[in-house]
């Protein structure tokens, strides 16, 4: 019970807050693909466990809901959720904002082979899927360029205790 007590009073108050935001930076006007999803992604598992990672994914899918679902969740929503796991590997900033950026890389290639699969904007040979990826340079600098962003608020974050006090998280450093 006292477990239960602290989830409540300590942990989701704060998770809900990160799922707001979630909702918040996808529904505003922003250049394509730059939002805080793929940091969010690493981040989130992080602070608050491997427990949150369904509820990461429910969050965008929720959102994609009000957004329009479209034809490539799996290769998103998937990639998201590998993402997510890749958080058991950080033991510093260092390795979390290298993580976080690798998970850019990551979401890069399953999303866009996603689209090259599952659409006719591409023939469906190599040439047609080195096409896919160079179509989608512009978008990836966007990701790439606000998860560096993202993750680097999210070290501040951390460690200023700005957003989390210390019974709130794991032990991150």
């Amino acid at each position: 019970m006292e477990f239960k007590k602290f989830l409540l009073e300590k942990k989701l108050p704060s998770f809900l807050g990160l799922c707001f935001l979630l909702f918040f930076f996808r529904y505003i006007p922003h250049p394509p693909n730059f939002t805080p999803v793929i940091a969010f992604g690493i981040y989130i598992p992080l602070i608050f466990g491997f427990w949150s990672i369904p509820f990461f994914i429910l969050g965008y899918a929720i959102t994609d809901f009000f957004i329009g679902f479209h034809t490539f969740l799996i290769w998103t929503w998937g990639s998201l959720a590998l993402i997510s796991i890749l958080y058991k590997f950080s033991n510093g900033i260092f390795s979390r904002i290298g993580l976080s950026l690798f998970g850019a890389i990551c979401f890069f290639i399953i999303s866009n082979f996603g689209v090259w699969v599952g659409s006719s904007f591409y023939e469906p040979n190599l040439q047609g899927l080195i096409n896919c990826y160079v179509m989608a340079i512009p978008f990836f600098t966007n990701t790439l360029i606000s998860t560096a962003l993202f993750a680097s608020l999210f070290e501040i974050l951390l460690k200023y205790r700005i957003f989390f006090t210390s019974s709130q998280f794991r032990k991150v450093n």
